[in-house]
């Protein structure tokens, strides 16, 4: 399809914080729509610098960010994704780590900065939705929510006539904004098969630093629920892309194993503009 022919196409925007949040997150929701011709575009904010890279690389890398910078690359070939932006802060670590602290850690930027490059990318891109975090970030990761933060704010500063756009842009408003959720049904399962196995799933993660239960006690309501069975096995290629952050074993295991039992191959989304009216059905298409 030549860029004229997509021009007419729609637009999703994923606002997003690290390397691998785009494939391990929504993964099958961003190669569900490029393969129904939407135009895809991916907003990172940093190069994940702190993510735990695998013992067999470490010998034989610059660093971690460039490592994942190129595992992000690879992933979005796969999934479809038309374009990448990077905003170029710093990967921030989780609660309480000294990298939160780091100048120019995500974290710690002010919310209207962040928001501001990205109120200027959807001036730039125009997309018709726009998807990120939910208000805990996922799993209460700093980054997490500071894009979720962000991306609130920049959706109502693009299209602001008072915004002064640093390309002189004209203020442009996206038709739809959802935040993506983890179905707390499959969550609270992890949870059973975790204490049923004899570990703490107040310590899960491969640091151990994320609290499982405490994120079941806070539930966000699913207004789109997106099947992208049709593209589960190019999702499962963009996973393995991110070997360094244990991809290739993602479908592995006991994740594996409770993923099939529980979860199946659904992306669930809250919707946030416009409001959605009580009583809403839930929905199967982020456009409709």
């Amino acid at each position: 399809m030549s860029q004229s022919e997509k021009a007419f196409q729609k637009t999703l925007l994923s606002v997003l914080a690290h390397p691998d949040d785009e494939t391990f997150g929504m993964g099958g929701t961003l190669a569900l729509y490029a393969r129904r011709d939407v135009n895809v575009h991916l907003i990172c904010a940093t190069r994940g610098e702190l993510g735990d890279i695998d013992p067999e690389y470490t010998e034989r890398i610059k660093s971690a960010a460039c490592l994942r910078t190129q595992e992000l690359r690879c992933a979005a070939d796969v999934l479809g994704i038309d374009e990448l932006h990077f905003l170029n802060y710093r990967d921030s670590g989780m609660p309480g780590s000294e990298a939160n602290q780091h100048p120019k850690a995500l974290a710690a930027q002010p919310v209207e900065q962040v928001a501001q490059e990205v109120a200027h990318l959807i001036r730039k891109n125009k997309p018709d939705v726009v998807i990120t975090f939910d208000p805990i970030g996922g799993y209460r990761h700093p980054d997490h929510i500071a894009m979720h933060q962000a991306t609130v704010r920049a959706f109502s500063l693009a299209a602001d006539p008072d915004f002064s756009d640093p390309e002189g842009l004209a203020p442009f408003q996206p038709d739809r904004l959802y935040y993506h959720t983890i179905n707390r049904s499959f969550l609270k399962a992890v949870v059973w098969v975790l204490r049923l196995i004899g570990q703490d799933p107040h310590r899960f993660g491969r640091n151990k630093d994320i609290d499982l239960v405490s994120i079941t006690d806070v539930d966000f309501p699913t207004h789109v629920k997106v099947d992208y069975s049709p593209v589960k096995d190019v999702r499962k290629e963009a996973t393995a892309c991110h070997a360094s952050q244990g991809g290739a074993d993602m479908d592995k295991g006991f994740r594996g194993l409770v993923t099939r039992l529980f979860s199946g191959h659904h992306d669930t989304y809250m919707q946030a503009y416009p409001v959605p009216a009580d009583g809403q059905k839930v929905r199967r298409d982020l456009f409709t």
